[in-house]
């Protein structure tokens, strides 16, 4: 059954994928300031500063340089560049290991090349070791899902400590759950953000939300290091039922929940003695993230609205 909610959901990420559109709220003046809500600036000083300060307060950090579907191969080289010259900066102004990385393969020349990516994630494990942090591969749409576990696989053999993100909205994660759940295999669990068919993921969230769950147990009841990624206040009190349940200790598993998002329950959580981790985007493009952010949360859609109509 198709909900208004979903309809939604489905005509934003439609529109994420629209030139005309992102041309016209890009060129809105309200929108940088929208924005800054959800990404921390345009460049590495920015991502710098945004890290110092969640820092300073007792939280980690990781940070995404935005930017996805590259297709030409200059493009993916200098997004490694980015990464590269941002972790040598977090690492001399002694942010790492708090801070780390997330990294889209797409934006890495996946599409374009499946060696040119794994090259370039590797050359960032490299930069991330010498600064003492890790790195997590972001998940994509399902088209991607085999070729990006393959590749973590391959990565991890080198780095073994690189973070892989699966996502309970498809009905296959429950099984790559238990693939992944192993010593000292880090995997970030989240909701899911892309525009799916129901062959392969579940449409309604209240489905999603029971997938979470069950593969949150898996999870837990495994020798990995489990990190939520949740804003959901329901999910985030039955996680911390299980964690109770499954007697882990606190820094076996975090929290993670995006930048500018709950910010008061990001630190009530982390008072309590949870690890929590903030996801910081930073970069120019930034209108594909933010329109998956609006995707994922009504209120948010409403709250970018008033502000392109000069509502206060």
């Amino acid at each position: 059954m198709v909900t208004l909610e979903g309809m939604m959901r489905s005509a934003i990420l439609a529109a994420a994928r629209s030139p005309q559109l992102e041309q016209l709220v890009s060129a809105a003046p309200v929108s940088r300031s929208v924005v800054r809500r959800f990404v921390a600036g345009t460049t590495t000083e920015d991502a710098i500063d945004a890290s110092r300060a969640l820092v300073h307060d007792g939280l980690a950090v990781t940070l995404d340089f935005l930017g996805e579907d590259t297709e030409d191969a200059g493009q993916a080289r200098a997004a490694t560049e980015a990464y590269v010259e941002l972790l040598g900066a977090l690492g001399a102004a002694g942010l790492t290991p708090p801070t780390e990385v997330s990294v889209k393969l797409s934006a890495l020349g996946m599409l374009l090349d499946e060696k040119l990516a794994s090259d370039n994630v590797l050359a960032i494990c490299r930069a991330a070791d010498a600064a003492d942090t890790t790195v997590t591969i972001d998940m994509e749409d399902h088209t991607t899902t085999d070729a990006s576990l393959d590749l973590l696989l391959r990565v991890r053999k080198d780095f073994p400590e690189t973070g892989a993100v699966l996502q309970a909205y498809l009905r296959r994660t429950e099984a790559d759950c238990r693939d992944l759940a192993v010593a000292g295999s880090r995997i970030r669990l989240c909701k899911g953000a892309y525009d799916e068919p129901e062959s392969v993921a579940y449409q309604s969230d209240l489905e999603v939300s029971r997938s979470y769950v069950r593969c949150a147990n898996v999870l837990l009841a495994g020798g990995g290091y489990p990190m939520f990624a949740t804003h959901d206040p329901r999910l985030v009190a039955i996680l911390e039922d299980r964690v109770r349940w499954y007697d882990r200790p606190v820094d076996t598993f975090e929290f993670q929940m995006l930048y500018g998002v709950r910010p008061v329950e990001q630190r009530r959580l982390a008072e309590l003695g949870y690890a929590v981790r903030v996801y910081v985007p930073y970069g120019t493009q930034w209108y594909g993230y933010l329109m998956r952010r609006l995707a994922e949360r009504p209120a948010n859609t409403a709250l970018f609205l008033r502000a392109l109509v000069g509502r206060k």
